[in-house]
């Protein structure tokens, strides 16, 4: 079963869409199986992290700017490359156990969208494949 999200993001950041992802999971009626979240954008990403300490999303946009800074050498015309490279970097995708009805995260863990050349309006899609 494949659902679609659409979500306004911020400039740069990560954007908790855990219960979205819960809520298809749920809805897909798949007892074991495993879930796919992907992102059709091309200066956003996916990630599994941290959920406990909003630092942690805070230090995660400082470390990719850090890592991958603008810099005045690219030559994309759209001014975003360090976004592309973040969005390369980070990955399109992530893939998660479904177990009971119910994704199989640790206790600190949620899905975040992450947003590298915001604020837009993004899509995301779940993928719930299983019995």
């Amino acid at each position: 079963m494949l659902f679609d999200f659409q979500l306004q993001t911020p400039n740069e950041g990560l954007v908790d869409i855990t219960s979205e992802v819960s809520m298809a999971v749920r809805e897909s009626g798949v007892n074991e199986g495993i879930c796919v979240v992907f992102c059709p954008h091309t200066t956003a990403a996916v990630t599994i992290n941290e959920n406990a300490d909003p630092d942690v999303r805070r230090d995660f946009v400082l470390g990719m700017d850090k890592i991958f800074p603008d810099m005045k050498d690219f030559h994309h015309a759209e001014g975003n490359s360090d976004a592309h490279i973040k969005s390369s970097s980070v990955g399109a995708s992530e893939i998660m156990i479904v177990r009971g009805g119910k994704l199989l995260l640790g206790t600190w863990q949620a899905v975040y969208f992450c947003e590298f050349d915001g604020p837009r309006t993004r899509k995301f899609y779940v993928k719930v494949i299983g019995e």
